[in-house]
């Protein structure tokens, strides 16, 4: 009977240790923590690496690595125009123009 008392007292000391650890022990009472905001998580534009066209309406595309066609994915952007030099990727209804070569390009 000793021995299952003193059973009993250790497990609710784990347990009430257990649900205080939970909380700041150093916090004014009653004081809840502020919740925690979300943060919007920004894709990045995906990288044009190559277009490649056998004809002038079969045109494959590599970005970040992948081969894709027209209507194609890669990162969550859809690829909707392919053009000799750039192309145009769509997300959530707005389009980007990634281009082939920089138009910044140094000769000497």
């Amino acid at each position: 009977m000793v021995k299952s008392g003193i059973f009993a007292a250790a497990l609710m000391t784990m347990l009430v240790s257990t649900a205080q650890a939970s909380q700041d022990p150093t916090a004014p009472l009653g004081w809840q923590a502020p919740a925690k905001k979300q943060l919007s998580h920004r894709a990045r534009l995906p990288e044009l690496q190559s277009i490649i066209c056998a004809e002038e309406t079969n045109c494959t595309v590599i970005m970040n690595d992948v081969a894709i066609g027209l209507g194609g994915r890669v990162s969550g952007y859809t690829l909707s125009d392919i053009k000799n030099d750039h192309v145009t990727v769509t997300r959530g209804g707005k389009q980007w123009r990634l281009e082939l070569f920089a138009e910044n390009i140094k000769t000497n």
